[in-house]
């Protein structure tokens, strides 16, 4: 008999068997998330109570996170940054995020865990979480008259210039925060960011700004999003985040007739394949009519 129960927030899962009983901790708080590890929790205590395996090498999950975080030194900062807060959150117990995509990165970076546990034969079974995880692609893009606003109408010049060299460049926040003036050069910079260091190409437009800057731009993460998203408001534009710089860069670029090749490598994805699931649902409304 098996039984799922809350201790303190936490659900606990207990065995019963030929009057002998065990109990283990799920480590979360989430009901939903309780109810997919049931199982397998379940077919292990039982095997534990008949005597099939003994539970001398058991590995719990934070032991095997903390593993997996110090195994890759290869991951970007960024990457290593996620991956620690994702685990850190399931090991805590806190519910997976609502938002589709947010909620896919939980379930991605915890199943690649569980994974890599299995890989290195730390682990016999891996409790993988069920659910999508890809998400949902993100469709804003901002139209001539709303780049128009922001260009024009965003008073702070520094910061004017950091938006404006986003949407040039379609580079990422945390790139262009990690630019040095020794990475860079004639037409491109070396850039670091999620995907690691990469090469950014500099159009005339985007050369222009650098060359009027004084200091290259020392914000903070938190600071660009949330200035943005108050001179968004103060401007009228709604649903707006400033990665959508880097989404309308690319769109724009398909739509004047640019190979999509071409783009994702300008945008820096690992391959085209990525490029085309990001823009191919905005690009279906741009089709010429047609009959059949």
């Amino acid at each position: 008999m098996a039984t799922l129960y809350q201790n303190k927030g936490h659900w606990l899962l207990t065995v019963q068997y030929q009057g002998r009983r065990l109990t283990r901790s799920l480590r979360t708080k989430d009901k939903r998330v309780a109810k997919q590890l049931k199982p397998y929790i379940e077919s292990q205590l039982i095997l534990e109570l008949t005597g099939l395996k003994k539970r001398t090498s058991v590995i719990t999950f934070p032991d095997l996170a903390a593993k997996f975080l110090k195994a890759n030194t290869k991951r970007s900062k960024n990457t290593q940054k996620l991956y620690k807060y994702v685990l850190r959150s399931y090991i805590n117990g806190k519910p997976l995020p609502t938002n589709p995509n947010s909620r896919a990165i939980f379930i991605r970076t915890i199943n690649a865990c569980w994974n890599w546990g299995l890989k290195q034969g730390l682990i016999d079974k891996a409790n993988k979480l069920e659910g999508d995880t890809r998400g949902e692609p993100r469709q804003r893009v901002y139209t001539a008259d709303e780049l128009d606003l922001l260009f024009n109408q965003i008073t702070d010049k520094d910061f004017n210039s950091f938006v404006r060299f986003a949407y040039y460049t379609g580079a990422r926040s945390g790139e262009i925060r990690s630019i040095s003036r020794e990475n860079i050069f004639s037409n491109h910079i070396v850039a670091y960011g999620k995907s690691g260091k990469r090469l950014i190409k500099l159009n005339d437009q985007a050369k222009s700004i650098l060359d009027s800057l004084d200091e290259l731009w020392n914000y903070r993460k938190d600071f660009v999003s949330h200035k943005f998203k108050k001179e968004a408001r103060r401007l009228g534009i709604p649903d707006i985040r400033f990665h959508d710089l880097r989404r309308t860069f690319g769109y724009n670029l398909i739509r004047q007739g640019r190979p999509i090749y071409e783009v994702s490598k300008l945008l820096g994805h690992s391959s085209v394949t990525t490029t085309e699931r990001h823009y191919a649902p905005l690009l279906a409304t741009d089709i010429d009519d047609f009959i059949l």
